[in-house]
């Protein structure tokens, strides 16, 4: 499908993290299926069913959490399910990144029109009318424990379905209800377990997981095209990629890096020009275990992602609605909200994300330091050494990126507080899981761009000889927009311009990542 065209909802439809940033970064609409209103519309009535029959239903007639022994009033169940949202829009900090909140929106209006969480069609409406007129819930990204779905933020987003809380609008905050009347929206008026329905739910943590799974790639392929472009400017090696020696450690993940190198690399003058005379055994680890650390970063990710694909088909909100075929369905309180399924996979991302800024710091370093003379650059780059500095801080900047990322790469997810009076006594803190790797792979952009930099001037330093045809190409799209350095400049610019062109997969080159 082309990805101009509308996302249509569907009971049985799993949306992948490339729909996900479609809208939550663009303008992609998104409808909802006539299969998807039936189901909705099923599963309200079945619920319906069940209001007058004078019995407790977790959420529809009673309080929450540790409330939930106080059964509630028919009268008061609207106010009930208002005083939730009001009550739990409790988030602190700074407001999160609006293609987060659009992302969060996207998965919850996806989980709701699964038809078994017990919301009207007019809920999930609403939502939809929000991510297509481009009204986005101001959202504060501190709150969340991830455990009864994430609460304080859902609810700051439910706040502007009911025409209260505030959005931005076109960058201008604005009160939820201005935002929803400039379009003609009338706020909606909850009904019994409808406040419950859109705040229980792991679609904060998971809208990020989706956004970070999609930059992943990015970050790979360039981590992948950097690394070959630094052996070739350090003039080591390509020895140890030997296909033989990845079939004999029968690691996936290394066998296909090691493969992707030789690729990159093919045709290499580089590597002819040292072959005889040079006195040098082995190279570092950073070069020589690259394929090896790597492939490890690559094998993790990938049950990390199987795991999301799992969670955008899922419905995380409690109770759920089940259908008996009788007059009488079934309501089942269980933890379908808890976040650690989303947790400990992007926990393990953040680790998986320091190793690989981590060894492209290290490659940097021994270009730069040229403590190798075998490698014949210049310290630092430098077009004049001592009285220019060439990339010098350059490294600076990526040691110092590193230790944040060391750590970024502490799990979130193992340290536990209870909440709720002890009801919920064990939570999975998703939502900072996430955004730790979400900033982690921030920060791992610009050290894989600054060792593009750093490896693409170095190969140009051994001309005339070229590097694999690949590498070549990849330090073609570096100089549309960093010239060769001829005298001292701020690197940053150009450190900000790579980072772009990794963001635009500029570095794809149909790499197996």
């Amino acid at each position: 499908m082309p990805t101009d065209a509308p996302i249509t909802l569907h009971p049985a439809q799993t949306l992948t993290p490339t729909d996900i940033q479609s809208v939550a970064r663009g303008d992609r609409r998104v409808l909802l299926s006539d299969e998807a209103r039936n189901a909705i519309s099923a599963c309200r009535a079945r619920l319906e069913s069940v209001l007058n029959d004078g019995l407790p239903h977790y959420g529809i007639n009673t309080g929450f959490g540790s409330l939930s022994r106080q059964q509630i009033a028919s009268g008061d169940l609207e106010d009930l399910q208002r005083n939730l949202i009001r009550s739990h829009a409790a988030g602190v900090g700074d407001p999160l990144p609006k293609e987060a909140v659009r992302a969060m929106m996207l998965i919850l209006a996806s989980s709701l029109s699964r038809g078994i969480s017990g919301v009207r069609v007019e809920v999930v409406e609403q939502i939809i009318a929000l991510l297509n007129n481009n009204i986005t819930p101001l959202v504060p990204e501190l709150g969340s424990v991830g455990a009864s779905g994430d609460l304080a933020p859902l609810a700051h987003v439910a706040q502007v379905l009911i025409g209260e809380g505030h959005a931005t609008v076109a960058n201008k905050k604005v009160s939820g209800i201005e935002a929803l009347s400039n379009v003609n929206i009338r706020p909606i008026t909850l009904k019994p377990k409808e406040g419950l329905a859109l705040i229980n739910g792991t679609h904060l943590m998971t809208g990020r997981f989706a956004l970070i799974a999609y930059d992943l790639h990015q970050l790979v392929d360039a981590a992948l095209v950097a690394n070959a472009m630094s052996i070739d400017a350090a003039r080591a090696s390509h020895g140890y990629l030997d296909e033989r020696v990845y079939t004999a450690r029968n690691q996936p993940g290394a066998t296909q890096v090691a493969k992707t190198m030789r690729s990159l690399l093919d045709g290499s003058s580089i590597v002819e020009s040292h072959a005889e005379n040079d006195p040098r055994v082995q190279d570092p680890y950073s070069f020589r275990c690259a394929p090896l650390v790597l492939g490890a970063v690559i094998d993790s990710f990938r049950p990390c992602l199987e795991r999301l694909q799992d969670e955008l088909g899922a419905v995380t909100d409690n109770p759920l609605i089940f259908d008996t075929n009788t007059d009488t369905p079934d309501i089942v309180s269980a933890g379908c909200f808890h976040g650690m399924p989303v947790a400990l996979p992007l926990d393990t991302l953040a680790i998986g994300i320091a190793h690989l800024a981590g060894i492209s710091e290290r490659r940097m370093y021994h270009i730069l330091s040229v403590f190798d003379p075998e490698s014949e650059l210049s310290a630092f780059m430098s077009p004049q050494p001592g009285v220019m500095s060439g990339f010098m801080i350059v490294q600076y900047a990526a040691a110092a990126i590193c230790n944040e990322l060391i750590g970024l790469a502490n799990p979130a997810s193992v340290a536990n507080l209870s909440t709720c009076a002890g009801m919920e006594d064990y939570n999975s803190f998703g939502p900072r899981s996430a955004a730790k790797a979400s900033r982690a792979l921030q920060l791992a952009r610009n050290v894989i761009a600054a060792e593009l930099l750093c490896s693409a001037e170095g190969i140009e330093a051994h001309r005339p000889h070229r590097s694999g045809k690949r590498v070549e190409e990849a330090i073609s799209i570096i100089r549309t927009v960093v010239e060769p350095l001829t005298q001292d400049r701020s690197p940053s610019p150009d450190i900000e311009a790579i980072v772009r062109l990794i963001e635009k997969d500029s570095f794809k080159f149909n790499l197996e990542s």
